[in-house]
This record gives C-alpha cells, structure tokens and sequence, in this order.
C-alpha cells in the first residue's frame, strides 16, 4: 500500500473487499458539484459525521449542501466495526481531569444520547441498519480481569445497568476459554454501518440536503459574512461550514485542514467476515447476539451479523502500511477465541482508515465563528458521529452551549512533525503490544 499521501485511494481500494459493500445496493453516483451554489450550510464529508449534521440542520430548517469527495459512506463510516458503544475511546477519567466531574457526567450522558438519536433515526426514517443491543466486554489475564471489574463499577455509578461474570460464569456469556470475566449491558449494540450511512443519505435527501459526491473541497475563503468553498468543478458559498472529514481531510483537503492536520493520525484497522455459520453455533457462541471487545489496548473487536458471519476485527497499522499476512493474522487471532470457527472459510477482508487524537478523546472546534470542525473519534465514531451532528447542528443556530462543553476538551499535537510522527507513534504502539502481551 502506498503511504499517507495517497490514503484516500488506499481507503477505498481496502473497503471495495468488504462485507458491507457486497451486502448493498448502492444507488448511482450522484452528481458532482458543477458551478456555483448558494446554501446555508456546507458540510464537508459524508460519513455519519457530516450525514447526522446535515439531517440536524435540514431539520432546522437550513438548506445544507453535503460535499464527498469519493461516495458517501465509502470510508469508515462504511466499513467499521459496526459497534454503538456508550462512552469515549479515552475513558471518563481524562475527561473528569480536564472538565471536572459535572461537565464529565455531561459528556457521558451525551455519549447515551448519541445512541438514542441512532435507534430514533432509524425508527424515524425507517433504516433497515440491522440495529440490535447488547454489548459484552471482556478480559483475558489477571489484571485486565480487575481493571474491567473496577470499570463496571464506574459504569454502574455512570447509571449504567451491567452484568457481571467471573471464572467459569464467563461462559454463559461467551463459549470460551478464553477470558476471565465480562461485563454485559444492553444499551450499547451494533449496526450494519454501511446500511445506516445510506439510510442516513436517503433521509438527508428526504430533507432536502443537495448531496455531491466525487466533489472534494478545495479551499475556503471569506467574502464579507459568507465562506465560499471551492471544488474542483463549482464553488459553494455559505454562512456556516462544519468539516466533517475526518482523517481524511487533510488528504483531500489540505488547505482546509492544514490547522487542524496535526491534532489526529491516521491509523488503519482492519477486519475480515467469515461465510455463515449455522444459527445455533452463533447463538451458542455468543449469547443475546452482543457485540464484544476485550480491553487490550490493542484490542479484539467481534460480533455475528444477521446472516450469522463472523466479523472480526483484531489488527491495526500505525504505519499507514497494511500489515503482511492479514488474513491468516486475523484468522489466527479469531481461532484462539473460537477453535469451532478454525475451519470455517473466510469470504472478506477488508480495512481502510480512523482518526485518534493523543489523548483518544473527540476534538471538536471552530477555526472561525463561521466554521466548525468534528473529527478525532478514536474508534468510537459510530456514536459519537451522531451526537457531534446535533451539538454542531446547535451551535450552528446559535445554541453553543453543549459544544463549547466538548470545544473546552485540549488537545496536543502529535509529536515529530509531518515526517517523523507516523514512525514515533509506530513506536509507542510497540510499548503498549508488549504491555498487554505481558499482561
């Protein structure tokens, strides 16, 4: 794979081999932006980010112009995971230290909201995402056990209802040997995420948001109280932009992400989907059909579709290189949880591109009173892309509130500069494989 300054086309290469694409109908490629346009609103992006904000804002009432520079939902948002997780990549604790213990609560009740405004647009406009609760964490040594104990409790206290398991009790949960205990609760889930990226799509053109693929934004500039955004082929001027693209951004927007670019690092996940297996193995297997991570700080992250596949996700790439031997890797990984799996066949492979900032917490900001930036999810974007829409849909209509709470959040740039920080956290990555293998 070619480095970082060809990751939009790596991306997108790695996702046309997943699961989720060859499990959809895609409509034809709408349009790309040609000549000028006047809109309220434009959000750059059109992942879940720029998706849940453009639905907010037509919601509202503003004529929004969403810009994607490939397809919407061809990045992340169309190939994750699939895991709606209440809480942040960082934990409440960096949250507490930095916003105190009220606005932290705030934080992680907003981290709920997020996954009540995925179940009620679902419900709303009738997406098909495949959406079911439930969610197990787990752990495999000793002192991961009793971090993830300590961890229920603070989730218990957070007002969160959990099920706990220890020893041979495990089993109940998940029919393995491999983990000794788990935490079971049934407000976080999983989704088909490419099946809710285009449901989100069909309900923003339901909105009446103008939607613009193959159309990357080039430049922005300010002509008195509007920001003109330029493409390739026309140009958009607004009152408010919000960039919405993430880790990407700076590949397809390096002018409009140039403040920013530093703040979040590229990091590549990957995942594979096996051929069906028998419903009652799934069922046996993993019980209430949850979702499951353990916490490894280089983590395992699994699940059974609806059909009944396997989809495991258990390697990231810190290089922006995708690691050799991925699927045997994968396999390799996914076998020492389930044996019963060994010879299952594997059908997809597939990964693409995340953004993490340093501390793992989002980073929500302005670069102007007039334009909004959402980026820096860390793995927890399926959610939390949900919720940023709305605070940035608020802020938009000058309720600013809820934003400046996550905009107060400070964030450090990656050390090394542009050349030498993709190899320093490459290196840091390292320390922390060899603190869990360690244990």
């Amino acid at each position: 794979m070619q480095r970082s300054s060809s990751l939009l086309r790596s991306d997108t290469q790695l996702n046309q081999r997943s699961y989720y694409e060859a499990s959809v109908q895609r409509a034809p490629v709408w349009p790309a932006l040609q000549g000028a346009l006047q809109a309220d609103v434009v959000v750059v992006g059109g992942g879940f980010t720029g998706l849940h904000t453009a639905i907010e804002l037509a919601e509202r009432g503003y004529q929004v112009a969403l810009l994607e520079a490939d397809r919407v939902g061809s990045s992340a948002s169309g190939r994750n995971g699939g895991q709606i997780i209440a809480g942040l990549a960082c934990g409440q604790g960096e949250i507490e230290s930095q916003l105190g213990v009220a606005d932290a609560k705030r934080v992680w009740d907003m981290t709920v909201e997020g996954l009540s405004i995925i179940e009620a647009r679902c419900q709303q406009y009738q997406i098909d995402a495949e959406l079911r609760k439930g969610y197990l964490y787990v752990a495999d040594r000793p002192a991961k056990a009793r971090a993830l104990l300590q961890d229920a409790e603070d989730l218990q206290q957070l007002g969160l209802d959990c099920e706990v398991a220890t020893g041979s009790q495990v089993r109940s949960y998940i029919d393995t040997n491999r983990y000794q205990a788990c935490v079971y609760e049934s407000t976080s889930g999983h989704v088909h995420p490419l099946k809710l990226a285009l449901g989100l799509l069909h309900a923003a053109q339901q909105l009446g948001v103008k939607v613009y693929e193959h159309t990357p934004a080039l430049s922005r500039q300010h002509v008195g109280e509007q920001v003109l955004i330029q493409t390739p082929q026309g140009t958009v001027q607004a009152k408010h932009v919000v960039l919405a693209g993430n880790c990407l951004l700076p590949e397809v927007s390096p002018k409009l992400a140039a403040p920013i670019q530093s703040r979040i690092m590229p990091v590549g996940t990957y995942m594979l989907a096996t051929q069906p297996v028998d419903q009652a193995l799934a069922q046996r297997l993993i019980a209430r059909h949850a979702a499951v991570c353990d916490n490894n700080f280089v983590l395992d992250y699994f699940r059974f579709s609806a059909d009944h596949r396997m989809l495991f996700g258990g390697r990231v790439s810190y290089t922006t290189l995708t690691p050799p031997h991925l699927q045997q890797r994968l396999q390799t990984r996914m076998t020492k949880i389930f044996p019963e799996l060994a010879q299952v066949p594997v059908e997809y492979v597939w990964g693409g591109f995340v953004d993490i900032t340093m501390n793992r917490a989002p980073d929500f900001g302005r670069l102007h009173p007039q334009v909004t930036y959402l980026q820096g999810f860390s793995g927890h974007g399926v959610v939390l892309a949900a919720l940023a829409g709305r605070v940035a849909a608020e802020s938009v209509a000058g309720q600013h509130e809820r934003f400046d709470v996550w905009a107060r959040l400070r964030h450090h740039a990656f050390p090394g500069g542009k050349m030498l920080r993709t190899p320093v956290l490459a290196l840091g990555m390292l320390w922390y494989r060899m603190r869990d293998l360690l244990g």
